[in-house]
């Protein structure tokens, strides 16, 4: 932070290009820009304070709560609901949980907001203790901040270092978020991942289903699917579309999707993508890997090598992983790759690349 952006930008582009400099890139499109600010559609915070002064931010390296209500690279949707929700923190008495004491109630806060301006709203807590308040003075919040479509209580009991728990308390009628991205419209569950830059995961979408339109794979993989974001970009007439996801939530987000736009030849499943694989009789003519930041692993590199499948897209949060993954691939070779700054004011960024089968001859 604090840097020019165009010398950011210019940076994730180089270190992209070094990274996969030993697979001869034939084609480096230009890196897709992104705001430089406002870009986070989801806030993750730590709940600290009092409960007559409760913090939204995270703590310091004594415990303590330090407001980030006016965190620059939070969505503006963001810095209007934190001063409401920390009211109704106040007003429901939801006591923050001290780290240190292993006392309180309230660890985290997560909003998420749609590209539409509603809002999920999840509050962690370490048990049900603080629910009746919160259902008691839930119609106060909702006409305070009527962008809420979801509110829920996640349960996270246990004193360790995880964001939630794996229980959720829906309090609205509403339990899923839509989040509309180009001509895809995605229903968000509470606990499903979803990528966290709007209007670069619209332009990820996009450019992924331009790559594959000339390609017209009869069918096709979306492995690592979480809610169906590729998947459903690329799902069409011609081609049947599997997505596999560990998350049950995501994929009960993507089936909701998938519903919705009445696409018959789209199926969602939850399992591992290794797994999934290794199982299957024959590979598709295209495979989605969309992996988090360790990458696919040997084993699923080392499938994907011996099979037969025409075409890889491999949309990657860690270069250095997406590196280690090709090498494993020799008989996938890169097409084209672009960098798309999904993390602006960090040094992270996501590149996606179509890689092509060739002859060993070739």
């Amino acid at each position: 932070m604090g840097r020019p952006y165009p010398v950011q930008l210019a940076d994730k582009q180089a270190r992209a290009e070094e990274l996969l400099a030993a697979f001869d890139v034939p084609a480096w499109l230009p890196p897709v820009a992104s705001g430089e600010r406002d870009y986070r559609n989801k806030a993750k915070m730590v709940v600290g304070g009092t409960v007559g002064a409760p913090t939204i931010g995270i703590l310091d390296a004594d415990g303590h709560g330090v407001d980030l209500q006016a965190c620059g690279i939070c969505s503006p949707g963001h810095r209007a609901a934190f001063p409401v929700l920390a009211r109704f923190i106040s007003l429901a008495r939801i006591t923050p949980y001290d780290v240190s004491a292993r006392r309180g109630e309230l660890k985290h806060l997560i909003v998420t907001e749609s590209p539409d301006g509603e809002l999920m709203v999840r509050f962690v807590l370490r048990s049900t203790e603080p629910l009746g308040r919160m259902r008691k003075h839930l119609p106060t919040l909702l006409a305070e901040l009527p962008q809420a479509r979801v509110v829920t209580a996640n349960l996270l009991p246990d004193h360790k270092a995880v964001l939630e728990g794996p229980d959720e308390v829906v309090l609205t009628a509403a339990d899923t978020l839509p989040m509309r991205l180009n001509d895809v419209t995605m229903h968000l569950r509470p606990q499903s991942f979803f990528q966290t830059n709007t209007a670069i995961a619209e332009a990820l979408y996009a450019e992924a289903r331009d790559w594959i339109r000339d390609l017209a794979p009869e069918d096709a993989w979306d492995l690592y699917s979480g809610v169906g974001g590729f998947a459903l970009h690329l799902a069409g007439a011609d081609t049947a579309v599997t997505g596999i996801e560990t998350s049950v939530e995501a994929v009960a987000s993507a089936e909701l999707s998938r519903t919705d736009a009445a696409l018959s030849r789209v199926r969602f499943a939850a399992g591992d993508a290794t797994e999934f694989a290794l199982a299957a009789p024959s590979a598709p003519d295209l495979i989605v890997v969309n992996p988090p930041r360790r990458g696919i692993g040997a084993e699923l590199a080392g499938w994907l090598e011996r099979s037969d499948a025409a075409h890889v897209l491999y949309s990657s949060c860690n270069a250095a992983s997406l590196a280690r993954d090709l090498a494993a691939m020799p008989s996938l070779r890169p097409v084209k790759a672009r960098v798309f700054d999904m993390f602006p004011q960090t040094t992270h960024f996501e590149v996606m690349v179509l890689l092509e089968r060739v002859s060993p001859a070739g």
